[in-house]
């Protein structure tokens, strides 16, 4: 039974899991940055300046995996840490999403879908899990 309670435990849950996903794309793409980006971008992926691009975004990813993975699982972790960097992950997410949406026409028409859903889920995640956080941290007092 979902309480008042186990929400934000289970919204912390899903920003580790967003975060562990974000480190795991991130790696990915700067191994073989067209198979992150071909279902975002499709046959263009394999283009030298998608690869270029594919790399920074997934450095970015694997920098925000990792620095909201040890803000939510460090053994002095600060819930406002955390937060931020949740919050920084939602952010991005979102504006991966308006990017989609701004070339929606010129994107590859099944796995557009799947992109805008994924990233959408992610930064719809991360932000209720950083304002849970932080309103519970206001609530407790703590600033």
């Amino acid at each position: 039974m979902l309480t008042a309670t186990s929400i934000p435990a289970l919204l912390r849950r899903g920003a580790v899991t967003v975060a562990a996903g974000r480190v795991a794309l991130g790696l990915t793409a700067l191994a073989w940055p067209a198979v992150p980006a071909r279902p975002w971008v499709g046959a263009s992926a394999d283009d030298l300046a998608a690869r270029v691009f594919g790399r920074a975004l997934g450095a970015r990813d694997l920098a925000l995996g990792l620095g909201a993975l040890a803000a939510l699982q460090g053994p002095g972790a600060e819930p406002g840490s955390a937060a931020a960097w949740v919050a920084a992950g939602a952010l991005s997410d979102a504006l991966d999403v308006a990017a989609s949406v701004a070339s929606w026409r010129d994107l590859p028409r099944v796995t557009r879908w799947l992109v805008a859903a994924s990233a959408g889920g992610a930064a719809l995640t991360g932000a209720a899990a950083a304002l849970t956080s932080a309103t519970s941290r206001a609530s407790s007092g703590s600033a």
